[in-house]
């Protein structure tokens, strides 16, 4: 690399522009960074999903932190300039000060992004009560500042993606959430589950931070977003699923009919080794 972490934290800020927004094609391994970068992308994120699924765990704070790191910072280094930004769903800790850590941790890395959210995993409510998942935010930022990289933080909101409350009531929840979170210290507000282009407009309306949303089969086109004012488009699990459902194909097509015509649609070998080399 041959910019330093502070570099690629601002231009990971710069790229987040409402109605010109960051497409983030989320990767879960160094060839998948290596791949959408070629393809064009400017900056690389990882999917919390595809990476616990690649170590071997089910996605929803299942997967070992150090784990994550590790598999983050290789990561890092196969984007090379391209500012990373990692998912850590909740940020593998019980308290405020242990999501600090995380967020030192994680520095460590190279990673100048990150997302964290306010669902709560076999807990006995669906989200975390907002003023201790902007406790979490604030402790992100704090320990971010202590390091003096202006890390991305985007608190991710999963009031629609969870179908919290009743639905008239989810957009004013989401957008008390919100921000809740950006007076935390937030520098972006993802909220997934929303694909309405009624509802997107509203958020982008009322959220005062650029708005991330997921998008994938049924969402409107990253053009039509980009019209609604969305600053942020993330391809979340939908690549690492398309890849495990074309593993699975092939393997139940040699296993079952003798053939390997889905391996024959596959990356070249050498394409492949190519794209690693240093």
């Amino acid at each position: 690399m041959t910019t330093t972490p502070q570099d690629r934290a601002l231009l990971l800020h710069a790229l987040h522009r409402p109605g010109d927004p960051l497409l983030l094609a989320n990767v879960w391994d160094a060839a998948g960074a290596r791949l959408v970068a070629a393809a064009g992308a400017v900056a690389v994120a990882t999917a919390s999903a595809g990476v616990s699924w690649t170590l071997g765990h089910p996605d929803g704070d299942r997967a070992d932190r150090t784990e994550v790191l590790a598999q983050t910072a290789r990561i890092v280094r196969a984007a090379g300039d391209l500012p990373v930004t990692a998912d850590l769903e909740s940020g593998f800790a019980d308290t405020a000060d242990g999501v600090g850590s995380t967020v030192t941790a994680l520095l460590a890395t190279g990673a100048v992004g990150v997302n964290l959210e306010d669902g709560l995993h076999g807990g006995d409510r669906p989200l975390r009560p907002v003023a201790e998942a902007a406790a979490r935010i604030a402790a992100a930022r704090a320990a971010a500042d202590a390091a003096g990289v202006r890390l991305f933080v985007n608190a991710r909101t999963d009031v629609f993606l969870l179908g919290v409350g009743d639905p008239a009531d989810r957009l004013a929840a989401a957008v008390d959430r919100a921000r809740a979170y950006t007076e935390a210290g937030a520098d972006g507000v993802f909220v997934p589950g929303v694909t309405d282009p009624a509802t997107v407009a509203a958020l982008v309306e009322a959220v005062p931070a650029p708005l991330n949303v997921l998008a994938g089969p049924g969402a409107p086109p990253v053009s039509e977003l980009a019209r609604l004012g969305v600053a942020r488009v993330s391809l979340g699990p939908g690549l690492a699923r398309a890849a495990y459902a074309a593993l699975r194909l092939a393997a139940e097509e040699a296993y079952g009919r003798d053939t390997y015509d889905t391996i024959a649609g596959g990356l070249g070998y050498q394409e492949l080794n190519a794209l690693l080399a240093d």
